[in-house]
């Protein structure tokens, strides 16, 4: 079983393994990459950071830096992404964050196979984490995301279930509400990172 830590905090978390199916049963998945050129990102940050489609996937190396989508914010989604990180390479999906972010701006969903930061992929930084190595470094994996406000015995909250490779790993429940909409963004960590994205998609629901 999948080791899982939690920091205290104004939350509370239940766990789920097994296979889930995220169908788009409340609509259709949009497509946020076309797979051949920067429309709709924009990198934020350090000079000597580079972005660049590199064999049909979104490619980040160099100093740090987010690349940020520019369309609209999004508030509830489920939310999915094929990305593959080098080994000891770091970086982070983040969702609900602002338009020109910095790495505390919105959550992040970790991606980490072997950095030197033990909190890997799996995890939502800060709030819950996975010690354990879930996906091998330089192989492709699938990340997926649902979230959603809701109200849990009489209390708000937000919603956030994380599954990689179709394996529901947890849902956490953030009765903080820490951030309320915003955008995707994915991070480049530092120059020994290195990062690719492909098939990223959002469905909204409600």
């Amino acid at each position: 079983m999948t080791a899982v830590r939690t920091l205290l905090s104004a939350a509370a978390l239940f766990l789920f393994f097994g296979n889930v199916d995220l169908s788009a049963e409340d609509g259709k998945w949009i497509s946020l990459f076309d797979g051949k050129t920067m429309d709709g990102w924009e990198k934020i940050g350090n000079d000597k950071s580079h972005w660049e489609v590199k064999d049909g996937a979104l490619a980040g190396s160099g100093g740090a830096s987010m690349l940020v989508t520019t369309g609209d914010a999004y508030k509830n989604f489920r939310y999915r992404a094929e990305i593959m990180i080098n080994d000891g390479g770091n970086s982070g999906l983040y969702f609900r964050t602002t338009r020109r972010p910095g790495f505390s701006d919105g959550y992040e969903a970790q991606i980490d196979s072997t950095h030197t930061d033990p909190i890997r992929t799996g995890s939502i930084y800060g709030m819950c984490h996975v010690y354990d190595q879930l996906v091998k470094p330089n192989t492709w994996f699938t990340y997926e995301l649902e979230v959603r406000d809701d109200v849990w015995r009489g209390r708000e909250l937000t919603r956030i279930k994380v599954t990689v490779d179709g394996k529901e790993l947890y849902e956490f429940l953030d009765f903080d509400k820490t951030f309320k909409e915003g955008q995707f963004a994915f991070q480049q960590h530092d120059p020994g990172s290195k990062v690719s994205i492909r098939k990223v998609e959002v469905q909204p629901i409600e």
